[in-house]
């Protein structure tokens, strides 16, 4: 890889970016090796600039969020990670909220409730990106990104800009359009419904302290590890096989909510693998169900 000339070129568009950046300091598992180089995009034009360096010296890249989903090799990612958290402005305009792809969710809950518009309430506590929410269609407690937002826009690989509607994203079960066409987002746009602050409030707080009461947001995680099987609860299945409390090295199947797998202190990515694979099999054995992990490999094998 041509990464000096890359630095040279990052230099000259005063881009700013880090080298040999620990992935474990990026993703709430506090697990993985180094990028290769983390840039920290602040504009569309930014982002341009960087896809154009990345397809002239053949680097591959990686589009982070807040690494909220991610289980990072040890080996760390080779090329460029490009960080979108400076894409994180608000605009209210109505009943719509314009976001940056990198704006926190939480971010998002908020500002929408000081404006009295509802519709975000199920999204607070969710440890994400507007983006990365998109690109996953995240939900909880009934309520999911396909239910609030109304448009997307997007940049492709060769550097257009492009507008997308609700039926474009082809938002699904943990699925989007984003998965596999190339488009990186760059910001949503959200329709919601005049509400009572005080209501929209007491609502995030209840979803946040039922989150605090069943999962186990004291240790480092990727939240959900499985997708909901059909027909079943992940975290039920592996319960009724006694798997709570299982680990490998550092990595544990949390003894408060069997759906998570958690970073008990030191795992590895190694572990939290070998830890999956185990889960799957006891299941695919005693259940006949195969759990699809809901949370994204990246990196180097």
């Amino acid at each position: 890889m041509m990464l000096d000339n890359l630095f040279d070129r990052l230099d000259e568009l005063t881009i700013e970016y880090i080298k040999n950046e620990p992935m474990s300091r990026r993703t709430t598992f506090k697990i993985g090796g180094n990028a290769d180089v983390l840039v920290k995009i602040k504009s569309n034009e930014q982002l341009k600039q960087v896809l154009s360096l990345a397809k002239s010296f053949d680097i591959p890249y990686f589009v982070l969020g807040k690494g909220s989903n991610l289980l990072v090799s040890d080996n760390g990612i080779e090329g460029i990670v490009i960080s979108l958290d400076g894409l994180d402005d608000i605009k209210i305009n109505g009943n719509s909220i314009l976001c940056g792809a990198g704006t926190s969710l939480r971010a998002l809950c908020i500002a929408a409730q000081k404006a009295s518009l509802s519709g975000l309430e199920f999204a607070y506590g969710i440890p994400g990106t507007v983006g990365g929410a998109l690109y996953m269609n995240a939900g909880a407690y009934g309520g999911e990104m396909s239910q609030v937002v109304v448009s997307a826009t997007a940049i492709d690989k060769d550097g257009n800009e492009v507008i997308l509607s609700l039926p474009d994203m082809q938002l699904g079960y943990r699925i989007s359009v984003f998965k596999n066409s190339g488009l990186i987002i760059t910001g949503a746009t959200f329709e919601l419904k005049e509400g009572d602050a005080n209501e929209i409030k007491a609502a995030m707080d209840d979803f946040f302290a039922r989150r605090r009461d069943k999962q186990p947001l004291e240790y480092p995680s990727a939240g959900s590890t499985f997708k909901r099987p059909e027909g079943y609860f992940a975290g039920a299945l592996i319960e009724q096989n006694n798997l709570k409390g299982v680990s490998v090295g550092g990595a544990e199947v949390s003894e408060k909510h069997a759906g998570f797998v958690i970073n008990k202190g030191g795992a590895t990515c190694r572990d939290v693998l070998s830890l999956i694979a185990k889960v799957q099999q006891v299941v695919k054995s005693a259940d006949g169900v195969d759990l699809e992990p809901e949370v994204i490999f990246v990196g180097r094998k």
